[in-house]
């Protein structure tokens, strides 16, 4: 198996601009993916994503910000570095409208750069896949609650 890039796709019966904001503001991150969430939804903007039941933080840098289209982030950095190029995965979600709703495409990658061992990269690859067939679902019955801003 080629472990280079993530994907999934999945629909959401959400308008993009909500969904947009679902993927990209702390208030809502926290309601689907991670326990607490802390950033600007700002390229370059630094911050942290947390799950207080695993005690487990990750510092997250705002990649791109382009409403309601795409919101992109880098993260699982070494420890004591802000995620960049080279050192962290770059998870990109891409909406797209359709009909009613918005398609929501999931890229994370990164994976090869990151310089782990076979065993290592396989075991995280694999994690993370189990981890956004747990969350994806959390969004896609989420984003139909939330009341556009």
């Amino acid at each position: 198996m080629e472990f280079g890039k993530l994907e999934r796709e999945i629909r959401i019966d959400a308008a993009p601009e909500i969904v947009f904001d679902v993927v990209s503001r702390p208030e809502h991150i926290s309601r689907w993916w991670s326990d607490d969430a802390s950033f600007e939804p700002a390229p370059g903007a630094a911050g942290e994503l947390s799950w207080g039941h695993h005690g487990a933080a990750e510092s997250i840098t705002v990649v791109d910000v382009d409403p309601p289209r795409r919101f992109a982030i880098r993260w699982i950095a070494p420890d004591g570095e802000l995620p960049g190029v080279g050192n962290s995965l770059l998870v990109t979600f891409e909406l797209e409208p359709s009909g009613d709703g918005t398609i929501l495409r999931l890229t994370e990658s990164g994976w090869r750069e990151k310089g782990w061992e076979a065993a290592v990269l396989e075991q995280t690859f694999h994690d993370h896949e189990r981890g956004w067939d747990t969350f994806l679902p959390r969004l896609r019955s989420y984003a139909p609650t939330v009341v556009a801003r």
